[in-house]
């Protein structure tokens, strides 16, 4: 392999790492599909050093160990899917080293998400199912759709201002708290808590926990605790901002 395509290969490896990390892949996952791409292409001896931040990947033998900071995280499986489909067809030799990095970059420049609008709708319909999952009153699923759905608009477009997701989650989940307690407030809707806690459901980063403590289970101790106190601290906004509307209002739950 000349240094070009070697430069190329080291490349779309980390590369590769970076998108899965970014779209919320399991570090254990991010390592293992680094590690098949480099032995697709004869770099014997391959390794790799993940975290929640940056990945650290080392060609094997005589080769330059080189970097990547991971710049954003979000969940988003269908890029993670397109990653694995293109590893798989790099190892499996469906597909040549300039392809695949070809492939690489339309995934890293495509957004796969859903329409915001489709987003929406989604987290108003799952607060709904929450509702009635809690044993919820089905008059109050109204409020529960009202309240999920506008606070996880309020905490994505704040995220996109400010990139902190601390104060976007906190500013969803107030948002959830002013328009469950108006509701209750004005006589129209009952059992507070319930449209509180089946509202900020979408809010709850589930597979964040999955992926901490799939990640503490496989050995990569810094990225699972990194991953377990992310989740902790969006947990800790979410409750925050839902207390201080209800100390505002002197409610209790």
């Amino acid at each position: 392999m000349n240094d070009s395509r070697e430069e190329m290969g080291i490349d779309a490896c980390l590369l590769a790492g970076r998108l899965m990390m970014e779209a919320g892949a399991e570090t254990y996952r991010v390592d293992d599909t680094m590690k098949r791409m480099a032995a697709s292409l004869d770099m014997h001896g391959a390794d790799s050093f993940t975290t929640s931040t940056g990945i650290i990947f080392s060609p094997g033998g005589q080769r330059r160990v080189k970097l990547t900071s991971i710049r954003r995280r979000a969940t988003d499986l269908e890029k993670i899917a397109r990653v694995n489909a293109i590893s798989r067809s790099l190892s499996s030799r469906e597909m040549s080293l300039e392809e695949a990095y070809g492939e690489l970059k339309k995934a890293e420049s495509g957004n796969f998400m859903f329409p915001f609008w489709l987003q929406v709708l989604a987290a108003a319909v799952a607060s709904a199912s929450f509702l009635v999952l809690f044993g919820g009153d089905w008059r109050n699923m109204v409020f529960a759709v009202i309240a999920g759905g506008i606070g996880f608009a309020v905490s994505e477009k704040f995220h996109e201002r400010t990139r902190v997701k601390f104060f976007s989650e906190f500013t969803g989940s107030a948002t959830i708290g002013l328009i469950s307690l108006a509701a209750v407030g004005s006589g129209v809707g009952s059992q507070l808590d319930i449209i509180i806690i089946a509202s900020v459901m979408p809010l709850v980063p589930g597979l964040l926990i999955t992926n901490a403590i799939r990640d503490l289970m496989s050995g990569h101790f810094m990225s699972g605790i990194s991953k377990g106190m992310e989740a902790f601290l969006t947990a800790f906004a979410i409750g925050s901002g839902i207390a201080m509307i209800l100390s505002f209002q002197g409610v209790g739950m």
